[in-house]
This record gives structure tokens, sequence and C-alpha cells, in this order.
């Protein structure tokens, strides 16, 4: 079977979860056999044309640089860019059986060749712009975003949801009939954590913190979905009590500056770091090494940052929203809090902390269900067989 799969995102380009997921996807499918050629945009170089195994390709195409003040066209223009790339490679390769689409960034390439090819397409949305509004759209970008959103739905035969959460917003913003919409998680690969030598770890823990200060560790976008602001409200308040807990935020966002000037007005700039992009190698590092791993988040289609932690037996607290507060038994793989409320949060932090064998008997736990449920090798194989289900309905299918 042969998979055309374009995505937005690619490493070394990643902004959010997308691009990590298809990097982590793509091997495992082609580990099972599957043939996959990723068409992504060259946006912060990367070899033009990677072979990631013998029956696996990304394809970086070079393409005009976005304008943030006319996204929306950019995008369509891009598109056009990535579809001339991506029908270049279809008559060199003798074709594809199914087109994936990885959001609606790249769902007018996607479609457009849908319809050339008479070949399925499906769908994975990670998130939508109607989520992240908490239900509602501002302005016109919002509008033609969701527009497109719902377009790229309509199109696919199949949408795959990483979510319970994210399936039923995608049937309830888009009136998709619960038929089409499949729930595959995302995952994690927890021997990755393994490159990190035990011995290490204390020297790598002092670059950060004094041995007696404890480690509350948070990763992701640096914005406000994220509830980066909720966190540094329960910081505030644990750090008048309890001067020995260093809290550490990376990531790169909107917020960023305006978390900083808050932090220093605060004067508890010591306690708080804000590094910005941390490298992957420094990202596993600090799970490793930290006492804990917050994740507020107000809005939150899956949560993959929750499983990078479980797998790292890291103990974790996240908001009770959408992905995270599906991934998480409160109780038993960590704790869980209502969203946007720091002082709740601010209890489960200590809480964690101050009881460390409750958190690392919950982390075990974790490590236990990560290691079962949220393998890159079993959603490897449950989106092998949708793409096998859908192939068959294709091939009983006349096409008008």
């Amino acid at each position: 079977m042969r998979i055309l799969m374009f995505s937005w995102e690619y490493p070394p380009h990643l902004v959010g979860g997308m691009g990590a997921h298809v990097a982590a996807l793509v091997p495992a499918l082609a580990a099972q056999g599957v043939e996959v050629a990723v068409v992504t945009p060259r946006w912060k170089g990367g070899p033009e044309v990677e072979p990631l195994r013998a029956n696996a390709m990304v394809y970086r195409v070079q393409t005009p640089v976005a304008d943030p003040s006319n996204f929306f066209a950019d995008t369509q223009q891009t598109n056009l860019t990535l579809e001339h790339f991506a029908q270049n490679l279809w008559g060199q390769g003798g074709g594809f059986d199914i087109i994936h689409a990885h959001d609606w960034l790249v769902s007018f390439a996607a479609e457009a060749l849908k319809k050339l090819h008479k070949t399925p397409l499906i769908a994975t949305m990670h998130a939508t712009e109607r989520g992240r509004g908490r239900g509602q759209l501002y302005g016109e970008m919002a509008n033609a975003i969701n527009g497109a959103e719902w377009w790229l739905t309509y199109e696919a035969w199949r949408v795959i949801a990483t979510s319970r959460f994210m399936a039923r917003e995608v049937r309830d913003y888009f009136q998709l009939p619960s038929d089409k919409i499949f729930v595959i998680p995302n995952g994690v690969d927890v021997h990755r954590f393994d490159a990190i030598p035990e011995n290490e770890l204390t020297a790598i823990r002092n670059q950060w913190a004094e041995p007696h200060v404890r480690i509350v560790f948070f990763i992701g976008r640096v914005q406000h979905e994220k509830g980066v602001e909720v966190l540094l409200d329960a910081a505030a308040k644990i750090l008048v009590y309890d001067q020995g807990v260093k809290f550490i935020i990376a990531g790169t966002g909107t917020l960023l500056s305006s978390l900083r000037d808050r932090v220093d007005s605060l004067g508890i700039g010591d306690q708080v770091l804000l590094p910005g992009y941390v490298s992957d190698a420094m990202r596993d590092q600090l799970y490793r090494i930290a006492d804990v791993a917050v994740f507020p988040s107000l809005y939150e289609p899956f949560g993959i940052v929750a499983l990078e932690a479980m797998a790292a037996h890291c103990p974790v607290i996240v908001s009770d929203v959408g992905g995270l507060g599906e991934v998480v038994d409160d109780g038993v793989t960590g704790i869980k809090v209502e969203a946007g409320r720091s002082d709740l949060l601010a209890q489960a932090i200590m809480r964690s902390l101050h009881d460390r064998r409750a958190a690392m008997e919950m982390a075990d736990h974790a490590f236990s269900v990560v290691c079962h449920e949220y393998t890159w090798d079993q959603i490897a194989r449950a989106t092998i067989e949708l793409y096998q289900d859908v192939s068959n309905l294709r091939s009983n299918t006349p096409w008008d």
C-alpha cells in the first residue's frame, strides 16, 4: 500500500504536536510494510529529500515565505506549490492508494489530488479553530480557517481524531456522522529516554537547580490556550510560602515576552525560568530531572506532552480538559485539576512535591499505561487498518 501524506510541519520545522506526530508515525507505518511519501514545506531547512527507511521518504518543498498578515491566502498559495510537486511525484511513482492530510493547512493540495486521481482522502484533525476560540470564531481569518476545516472533513472519506474529546468536537462543529470519525491517539517512544545515562542526571540537574530545590517543569507553546498564565499565578502563590521550588517554563510563543515582564515585576526571576526554545535532547533531560511536570491547558485536543512526561517516569499534573483529561486517570496515573484555577493548581503541585511516595506510585502506573496503550507500533497498526478499510471501500465504490 502506498500513502501520500501531507503535513505543514515536519522536523526541523515544529510548532506544535503535529510535526512530532507525523515524524513518529511515518517510520512506524514503514516498519509494518506501508510505503509512505511525506510532502511538507521546507520552512526551516533540512534536506530536500530525506529517506527514513527504504519505503519511507520525506520531500521538503521550497515554497514562498508566508506573510502573517495574509496567512490564509499565502497558505493557499503554498498548497499550490505542494500540489504541483506531489502531482509530479504521483507520475514518477505510479500513484498512491490513499492521500492522508494532517489538518486544514495542507487541505487544498490534498483535496485537489483526491479529485484529480479519484483517490480516497483521510484527514487527521489535530485541533480546530473554533476549539481554540473556546467555541467561538473571532474575525475573518478564524471564519476562513473554520470553513477550510469543514471542507476538509467533508471531502475526507474518514476523519481521524486524536482523542474522544476531539471526535466530539469535529462531529459537533462540522456536523459529521459519527461513523465517519475514528479515534486514534498520539503516541510516545518510551525508549528515547534510555539514551540519558542515569549517572549523568545529577550533573544535569545541578545545571538547573541546587540539590535541595525541587523542579516543576512545563514545556509547550507559551500562549493563552496552554494555561501558562495560570501556571505563573500558581507559582507566585507557592513561592510566597516555599522558596525551595524552581519553575522551568520552556517553549516559545506569543506570551513569552509578557510572561518575562511579569516574572520580573513579581521579583521571582530566580525561581521562575523561561529559557524559551529548548532542544529535544534538553527537553528529555528536563523530563527526567523534574519532580513534577505540569500542563494546565485551557484547550487541549490531546496533550502529547503528558505522555512524554509519563514515559519519562515523571509525575504529571494536568487540567481536566480535552485529551489531557482522557490521558490522565486522576489519582492513579497523575493529578487532574479544574482548568483556569491557579489556587487548585498550586495545591496539586505542593501535594505532588510533598507526598513523593504517592507521586512516584502514580508515575510508575502511568509508565505502565503508556507502554501498553500509547506505543507508535500500536498506533501505526490502527492507522493501517483504517487505510485498508478505506481502500477496500474505494475498490467497491464507483466514482462519478
